[in-house]
Order: structure tokens, then sequence, then C-alpha cells
């Protein structure tokens, strides 16, 4: 560790939390986690940035909205003993084989923030064991997922008709602002990290068309969400 600033854990007021759990990115989301507590006996934990819930099995988190702030929450979880995370959000698909509501599992990131940087790896090192148990467990619940290559931005309204063809084009699938960063976090602090999307938006046509502001398709989030909790029961030590 050469890095003067840590994250800091309370000893004397912090019990570690269950070893794997899952960060959801956007706030909407979040509102799920009181039912999630209720159902799965989920005590309400102290997080800076972000809500915790936390339980034998596994923990919630969240919201983390940008990479900063993302792979802020995600260095507190790993301080308090989080070695397996799961990344739920939303992405925009570049596409046309990835619509509206599709469920997306990035392999690879294009970094366009400025925090993945900091935390350099090696891509061959990263284990990829979560990422393929969790494509499993999806696969058995017919809820197979595309996935490929995923391009991280800090500046969302800068998702140029330009650069959303040249991603595409290199055959990039998707975007969104907290990937990369998370992905270098993880790999950085070895701990494993896997991350679902679901497709919140359609930058492939020639007009943008958004999909996340109807209740039907923030309703079904939460709920895929909900789903994706119970992997946690399948998932062997």
């Amino acid at each position: 560790m050469d890095s003067l600033v840590r994250p800091v854990q309370h000893r004397s007021k912090q019990k570690p939390v269950a070893s794997c759990g899952l960060l959801a990115v956007n706030p909407s989301d979040v509102h799920c986690f009181g039912g999630l507590s209720d159902r799965h006996g989920l005590k309400k934990r102290f997080l800076f940035n972000a809500h915790l819930y936390n339980g034998p099995k596994f923990f919630v988190a969240g919201p983390a909205v940008g990479a900063p702030m993302a792979a802020l929450c995600l260095e507190s979880l790993v301080t308090l003993g989080a070695s397996r995370i799961i990344v739920y959000s939303w992405c925009g698909s570049l596409q046309p084989q990835l619509v509206l509501g599709n469920l997306f599992m990035p392999l690879a990131a294009v970094s366009e923030e400025g925090t993945s940087r900091h935390y350099p790896y090696q891509e061959k090192g990263r284990d990829s064991s979560l990422e393929e148990a969790l494509h499993s467990w999806l696969v058995c619940q017919d809820l197979a997922p595309r996935q490929g290559p995923l391009w991280s931005t800090d500046a969302p309204f800068r998702e140029t008709r330009k650069k959303i063809t040249r991603y595409a084009d290199q055959g990039v699938w998707a975007v969104d602002m907290e990937y990369a960063a998370l992905r270098a976090v993880a790999a950085f602090r070895h701990v494993q990290l896997a991350a679902l999307f679901t497709v919140s938006d359609e930058l492939f046509h020639s007009t943008w068309r958004p999909g996340f502001t109807a209740q039907t398709f923030r309703r079904a989030s939460q709920e895929r969400l909900q789903h994706l909790c119970s992997f946690f029961g399948d998932l062997r030590s």
C-alpha cells in the first residue's frame, strides 16, 4: 500500500460485512432496499456515501453515481471485508442487437473516466470467476445476457454521434459512467467483481431513445435487482 490516504474503518463501531454482496449504482433501484431488508433479515449499517444493509449471506449497498463516488463506495466496502461484489446498473446501448430492457454483462472496459487510471492492473491477472458464476446462474434462470466491451464516460451529455459510431464500429456494446473504474478498483484490490446491466436507453438510432423515465422500466429494474439477490444463496463459498 503506497497511498497515504486510506478508507477508515472504525473497528470499535463497524463490524465486517458479508464477504459477498450487491452494489446498486442508480438511486431509483435503492428504493427496494427496505423490502430486501425485511425479506432477507438485513440490518442497516453506516456507509459514508451510500445506504448499506448487511446480512449473514450478503449485503446490498448504493447508490453510487459517477466513477469517483462508485470507487469510493467500493473501497469502503472492501475495507469492511467485501471480496465478491456484483454491480447492478443501467447502460445505454450502442448496438441494435441490444435493446431497451435487455440484460448486458461487460467483459472489458473502455475508459473515458478519470478514476481508473489511478488503479493500474494487469488484465491477465484479473480474477473472472465471479463473472463466470453469475453468467452460468443467469443462463440457468433463462436470463442469458449479451456480453462484450463497455465504454465508461464522465460526461454522458457529451456522448456524441461521432464517438458512438466509432465505439460501435470497434465492437463496443454499451456505455455507462462507473464500470471501468469499478473494474480497475476491484482488480487493484484483488477482489472479485462482476457487473450486470439493464439497457435503459438506445443510442444507435438517429435520435436518442431513453426508456428509464418510464415507471414500468423502473419497477422492472427493481424487481430484477431483488431477483438477483437470490444468486447469493446459490453462490459457493
